[in-house]
């Protein structure tokens, strides 16, 4: 994927799109849109250093018809061959492709509030995030780079319901949009992803690309079979599953009061030592069922942990399949 547009008017909009809408917004979230989208461009900056721009962004090289020239149409768009053919000034059109559409789900049921806080004794300047912390920034990095490219962008925010859905358009105002709302997703219910996907089919109709940013603690096949829905309809579907490194390595020696954060009245206190050996099993076997249902439906899975940059992790994945495209 390449960035089209210069540095220069991609930082005029941002001062335009930070002032749009801030009446809106308590100083607090105001504040939460701008480190956002700050750390988004930079995330964008960092993927894309190096790249050509493209001239030709959202179009095809297929012709499709001449037509008169008018007055204000660009003069390279004049056929100069045909010109000296006929004296007369035609334009050449050329198919217009449709943009690439990209819907993001994020998960914001209360499992991804897991994490965040300080890292290594409580040091200040090592901040950790919680997984929902991590999926609203994965996703800003994202809308920021497609709508960049010209791509149009939609949002969803999900945990037993689709909350605060905003259909993809690609203007760059959007983009604000997109920025005030993740900035004021909040952790809240259980999850449904696979029912609440396979409900919202018809809001998210129409080919394109479908990004999923979760935890993926839900019933697993029913998650698999609304993803791959949209694979049967000719959609690229991209899963990013959000770990904190504790859910993996599971590194709790002392005894512990372990809670479920979707059932508060769920408390126990447990010996870590005693279940670290099954507690590993069980979430090896279930990596393993949502890799395998992601590689039979022609799922993109791309594993994330929390102590991963964005920039590393999107790099990495964009690289392996040369773009969304």
């Amino acid at each position: 994927m390449q960035i089209s547009g210069s540095k220069k008017s991609s930082s005029e909009a941002n001062v335009k799109l930070a002032n749009s809408g801030s009446d809106l917004l308590s100083p607090q979230d105001r504040a939460r849109v701008a480190s956002l989208q700050l750390f988004a461009r930079s995330v964008v900056d960092g993927i894309t250093v190096g790249r050509h721009q493209s001239p030709h962004k959202g179009f095809s090289a297929e012709f499709k018809e001449h037509r008169p020239y008018v007055l204000g149409d660009e003069i390279r768009s004049i056929d100069w061959k045909l010109y000296g053919k006929t004296d007369r000034l035609f334009i050449r059109q050329y198919e217009e492709e449709t943009n690439l559409r990209c819907t993001i789900l994020v998960d914001q049921s209360k499992s991804m509030a897991y994490g965040g806080g300080l890292k290594d004794g409580g040091l200040k300047d090592s901040i950790k995030l919680s997984k929902h912390e991590y999926a609203i920034r994965m996703a800003a990095a994202i809308a920021y780079f497609l709508i960049s490219q010209q791509d149009a962008v939609g949002l969803g925010l999900i945990d037993t319901e689709l909350r605060s859905y905003i259909p993809p358009r690609g203007r760059p105002n959007h983009l604000q949009v997109l920025m005030q709302t993740l900035a004021k997703s909040q952790c809240e219910g259980e999850t449904s992803l696979g029912s609440v996907i396979q409900q919202a089919a018809p809001r998210l109709r129409g080919r394109g690309v479908l990004v999923l940013i979760s935890d993926c603690f839900d019933d697993l096949p029913t998650l698999i079979k609304a993803l791959s829905f949209f694979r049967l309809a000719n959609n690229e579907v991209i899963l990013f599953q959000v770990f904190d490194r504790d859910e993996l390595e599971f590194p709790f020696r002392k005894r512990t009061e372990f809670r479920n954060l979707e059932a508060t009245d769920q408390r126990k206190m447990i010996d870590p030592a005693a279940l670290r050996k099954a507690y590993l099993e069980k979430v090896s076997a279930f990596r393993k069922t949502l890799a395998d249902g992601c590689s039979k439906n022609r799922i993109d899975l791309v594993p994330c942990v929390t102590d991963m940059p964005h920039s590393e992790v999107l790099a990495s994945y964009l690289a392996s399949r040369g773009g969304l495209r």
